[in-house]
C-alpha cells in the first residue's frame, strides 16, 4: 500500500500569494489584487497595534530629482491611505513616527517646512477622523514644536476625544530614549511627593514605569513596519517593542500602498508569538502540519 501524507498547510500569506508563486513580496504585489489579499486576511488575528517607521521620503524625491518636500508632500498621501485601510480592518491602534526628537538637527527650512505639512494635514483631516470614529494623540517632547502646532495637535485631540473606533497616534518630536528618561523622571518626582506627603511609596515595577511613558495605558505594539530598507528601529519605541514582530520592506514611504498594509498583517499572521514560551504543540489525525513558522 502507498502511503500518502499530509500537505503542510500553508498559512494566509501564502494563500494570498498562490502556490507558484516565490517571488520577494514586493513582485508578488503586481499580480495579487487587493480583494485577494483582504479574503487571505484573518480578521480574528490581526495585530491590534500597529507601529510604522515611515522612511525614505527624500529618498523618493531624490531618485526623481526632485527637491525632497516633495517627498514629505507624496508621504502626506500614504498616512492618508494607511489610515483608511488601518480603519476598515478593524487595527485598534496606529501609530506614526513622523518626526524624531534627532530631526531637529535637520535645516530650518526643511523642518518649517514639514511644520506646515503637519499644520495642514490636521486641519484637513480633523473632520474625517471625528467621522470614521478616529482618536488623535500626539506623543513626544511636545514643548519643543511651535507654539501654534501645540495648541493646535491639543485642539485635534480635544475633538476626536469620544471617538473610539480607532486611535491614532502620531510621535512628534520623539526619542525613544527621551522617552524612558522622561518616564524615569516622572516617576521620581511621583514617589518624592508621596514620601513628602506620608503616603506609601508604590514598589516600582515594570507595570508602574509603563504608566509613566508617553504611551502610557495604550497597548504596546503587535507589529512594527519600517518601510524603505533599512534594517534598524532608529530610537522609536525602545520600552514598548520588547515583544513586536517587526517586518521590513524596500518600499519607499511615499510608494507604500494599501496593498503594501496589507501584505505586512498577512506575514504578521504568519508568525507565531512565543513571549518567551516555548512553541504550543500542534497536532491532527494526520501529524504535525509541517508548516514553518517565522519568529523575529
Amino acid at each position: 500500500m502507498t502511503q500518502t501524507h499530509a500537505q503542510p498547510e500553508r498559512g494566509p500569506l501564502e494563500q494570498a500569494l498562490g502556490a507558484q508563486e516565490r517571488g520577494p513580496l514586493e513582485q508578488a504585489l503586481g499580480v495579487q489584487t487587493e480583494a485577494t489579499l483582504l479574503t487571505a486576511l484573518d480578521r480574528s488575528q490581526l495585530p491590534k497595534h500597529v507601529a510604522i517607521i515611515m522612511d525614505g521620503n527624500g529618498r523618493w524625491a531624490a531618485d526623481r530629482h526632485l527637491p525632497r518636500i516633495m517627498g514629505h508632500h507624496r508621504g502626506i498621501d500614504a498616512v492618508r491611505e494607511v489610515v483608511t485601510v488601518a480603519r476598515e480592518v478593524g487595527i485598534e491602534t496606529l501609530t506614526l513616527y513622523a518626526f524624531s526628537y534627532e530631526n531637529w538637527r535637520r535645516p530650518a527650512t526643511e523642518i518649517g517646512q514639514l511644520m506646515l505639512l503637519l499644520e495642514t494635514y490636521l486641519k484637513k483631516e480633523v473632520r474625517m477622523m471625528v467621522k470614521n470614529g478616529i482618536r488623535f494623540l500626539a506623543i513626544g517632547r511636545r514643548e519643543s514644536l511651535p507654539p501654534p502646532i501645540v495648541k493646535l495637535i491639543r485642539r485635534v485631540e480635544e475633538m476626536t476625544s469620544r471617538q473610539k473606533e480607532m486611535t491614532l497616534i502620531v510621535a512628534l518630536s520623539y526619542g525613544g530614549r527621551a522617552e524612558i528618561v522622561d518616564a524615569a523622571n516622572k516617576l521620581v518626582q511621583s514617589v518624592v511627593k508621596k514620601y513628602r506627603a506620608g503616603d506609601p511609596v508604590p514598589t516600582v515595577d515594570e507595570a508602574l514605569f509603563s504608566v509613566c511613558l508617553y504611551t502610557g495605558g495604550v497597548r504596546d505594539p503587535d507589529l512594527m513596519i519600517r518601510t524603505s530598507g533599512e534594517l534598524r528601529i532608529s530610537n522609536f519605541f525602545l520600552w514598548q517593542m520588547a515583544y513586536t514582530e517587526l517586518y521590513f520592506t524596500k518600499v519607499r514611504w511615499p510608494d507604500f500602498k494599501r496593498k503594501d498594509f496589507l501584505l505586512a498583517l498577512l506575514d504578521y499572521q504568519d508568525r507565531e508569538r512565543r513571549f518567551g514560551l516555548v512553541s504550543k504543540p500542534t497536532s491532527s489525525a494526520h501529524g504535525p502540519t509541517g508548516r514553518t513558522k517565522k519568529q523575529i
